[in-house]
């Protein structure tokens, strides 16, 4: 049953994804529901990752990414990242020089 129920929201999120792309070109602020979520996860939410629960951080800079792979490693199994921003040395998102879109790192969930 939880695997239908995970095949399911796949299904919707990705349908839906297209709708509402927003430019992340700018760092999530620290007070966003996703940064707190990672970084100072509550009681409850630590309780859902150790039920199996994973969270989906869309749209989070690679910094951010490496930030939490070494703070928060031990909650690695509950986490999932899509449309990474790609950043330079001073952490400002890389464009494309053709387009000037957000460049993303490629996550294989198009």
């Amino acid at each position: 049953m939880r695997y239908y129920s995970f095949i399911f929201f796949a299904i919707i999120v990705s349908s839906t994804a297209g709708y509402h792309r927003v430019s992340f070109a700018e760092p999530l602020s620290a007070d966003s529901w996703q940064m707190k979520r990672l970084f100072r996860p509550t009681q409850s939410d630590l309780g859902s990752e150790l039920k199996g629960r994973v969270m989906i951080y869309d749209g989070v800079m690679d910094k951010t990414v490496a930030r939490a792979l070494r703070e928060q490693f031990h909650r690695v199994d509950a986490m999932m990242f899509t449309h990474v921003v790609v950043t330079d040395e001073d952490g400002t998102a890389r464009r494309d020089a053709d387009t000037g879109s957000v460049v993303y790192e490629n996550d294989g969930c198009d």
